[in-house]
């Protein structure tokens, strides 16, 4: 790091999430959602250099923390699109039916909201006028087989963000969720509390009884997403997708062993045990 001259390191693994981390020393580290650095900008680096530096961290910033909702009852698809958004760095979470879909869409908050039309119990016209009368705000992409323009005209009257047909191309529907992100104005910081455990998203801080906690950046994300789902009952496989990215082995302890530490850190301190 020392060195003259400009200097790009590829593929090295030092975070486990995709995010821009600056130096005192001026340089910079983006690394990808799978924990490898994209690359690393040091002071003196040539200008066009630093341009493509830049670019790599403006999209870390985007997809950082970014939380999608689909409302889509085709296993298949739904699955094919959490995925896909899984693996650009979202977090996802999937609701089979319009009630469920509206449900959570109005309790949580969502960076943006993927909607299928045709849904069992209550359709996706009915679903998107409440959730943009409760919600103005929520970027909503209709995502649907309904293919003909007065119902593409009326998807876009009810308030939708974006219309795409299905077949589709994931690359097209996640560059029109990054447009409506865009378009959309900035969520406001999130604060996460349960009794007296607080999380600050915005700083990346998270306190109990107002004492700091030290935690890696795997727990926090795990105690975010325990947090975001309080009261819920939340199973080993969801856990290690969502948190680690990978299929859950039932042989493996990797999931227990991690929320034993962390409960741990959490409760260790304190009297009353969340």
């Amino acid at each position: 790091m020392g060195q003259p001259g400009a200097k790009l390191v590829l593929n090295s693994t030092i975070y486990p999430k995709q995010q821009s981390y600056e130096r005192n020393d001026g340089s910079v580290f983006v690394s990808s959602q799978k924990g490898r650095v994209l690359c690393i900008l040091v002071p003196n680096m040539k200008r066009a250099q630093k341009d493509l530096v830049r670019c790599y961290i403006n999209k870390a910033k985007l997809k950082l923390g970014m939380k999608i909702l689909i409302i889509e009852d085709e296993p298949k698809t739904a699955a094919f699109v959490k995925r896909g958004f899984v693996e650009e760095g979202f977090t996802v979470d999937v609701a089979t039916d319009g009630p469920d879909g509206l449900h959570m869409a109005l309790t949580s908050a969502y960076d943006a909201v993927v909607l299928d039309v045709m849904l069992p119990k209550q359709d996706g016209w009915s679903v998107l006028t409440e959730i943009k009368e409760r919600r103005p705000r929520q970027p909503v992409i209709l995502l649907t087989a309904l293919d003909s323009v007065p119902q593409r005209v009326k998807g876009l009257d009810l308030g939708a963000d974006d219309y795409l047909v299905k077949p589709f191309a994931f690359s097209e529907l996640l560059a029109r969720v990054r447009n409506a992100l865009r378009r959309a104005p900035a969520r406001q910081p999130d604060t996460l509390r349960l009794a007296d455990l607080d999380m600050d998203l915005a700083r990346h801080k998270a306190t109990r009884a107002g004492k700091s906690l030290d935690l890696a950046p795997q727990e926090y994300r795990l105690l975010e997403y325990l947090l975001r789902h309080a009261g819920e009952v939340l199973t080993r496989t969801q856990l290690a997708e969502q948190i680690w990215d990978i299929n859950f082995d039932g042989d493996s302890n990797v999931v227990d062993v991690a929320v034993r530490r962390l409960r741990r850190k959490v409760d260790d301190s304190s009297e009353r045990k969340l």
